[in-house]
């Protein structure tokens, strides 16, 4: 039998309105390829009048990547930006050298109310890039390649995978792909990108004949292809790509690979030195820890 996958299990956070299984970083695991942040929101119904509201907040140093399996989020930032994601579109936004942005149920969906299902991930940069202008790029679900194979139904959301790339901006060799399965579709991770991990969002599903709980994340050997089989109708995530150019500090919504620009950010956001998000009033103080 091949070698057992690292398994990664979630843990819990609160974040007031709704609650998110959280399994990057891991005490045992920091990163997959680029991503060092992988929270996993839902599902959850919103009651009439009620909704997601995330407050404008700073990044530095990575991209926030948001893709949902249900509902839509209202993305605001300093940059002007105002762009509604709908399930199966994606939101990349590239903090660089500092974003604001907020996440909010948009007006509409408030009024009726919303289920809600999807990914909030973070892609840390290459040192080249962590100063980089912040830029934000929305990929709507029709411009996404897509492969079919043996009852799975597979989406390109960045980086490239099954001789298919994505539009998506990225800045380094990434792996990020969607599966729909039928029960008993299989499909082969290839060796192609130096880490890779497989991620269950719902349902019964093996990696090489090992089980995988729904929210946990195998971590793949490096070097062996895998095989991913559905026991159920099932939804999973490939998630990876090239190991980073060194070690990242991570510190609330802060990703640096030195300690000075972490400091720097906590200055800029502590002196309010971000233009502001148009349209948002309130204001997150930096946290105490």
């Amino acid at each position: 039998m091949p070698s057992p996958p690292q398994i990664l299990a979630p843990h819990v956070r609160d974040l007031g309105s709704f609650t998110v299984r959280r399994v990057l970083p891991a005490a045992d695991r920091k990163m997959v390829g680029p991503f060092i942040f992988f929270d996993h929101m839902g599902p959850v119904g919103f009651a009439p009048g009620e909704g997601m509201d995330v407050r404008p907040h700073p990044h530095i140093g990575l991209a926030t990547v948001t893709y949902l399996f249900e509902g839509a989020i209202l993305h605001r930032d300093n940059l002007g930006n105002v762009q509604r994601i709908e399930a199966g579109d994606v939101n990349w936004m590239t903090a660089g050298r500092g974003i604001v942005h907020s996440e909010r149920t948009a007006p509409d969906d408030r009024s009726r109310g919303i289920r809600m299902h999807g990914l909030q991930t973070w892609v840390a940069l290459p040192r080249a890039h962590e100063a980089d202008a912040p830029s934000f790029t929305h990929i709507a679900r029709d411009r996404l390649p897509r492969f079919e194979h043996d009852g799975a139904r597979l989406t390109v959301v960045a980086g490239h995978a099954f001789d298919l790339v994505a539009p998506t901006p990225t800045f380094s060799d990434t792996l990020y792909v969607a599966g729909e399965l039928e029960a008993g579709a299989t499909f082969i991770v290839a060796t192609e990108h130096e880490e890779r991990a497989v991620y269950v969002v719902s349902g019964e599903v093996t990696v090489d004949g090992y089980a995988i709980p729904a929210a946990h994340m195998a971590v793949l050997p490096e070097g062996d292809q895998a095989l991913v089989q559905a026991r159920s109708a099932a939804q999973v995530m490939l998630v990876g790509g090239a190991k980073l150019d060194g070690d990242r500090f991570i510190w609330w919504n802060f990703v640096a690979s030195s300690r000075e620009a972490i400091e720097q950010a906590k200055a800029d956001w502590r002196e309010r030195r971000h233009a502001p998000v148009p349209g948002e009033t309130e204001f997150i103080p930096l946290p105490e820890r």
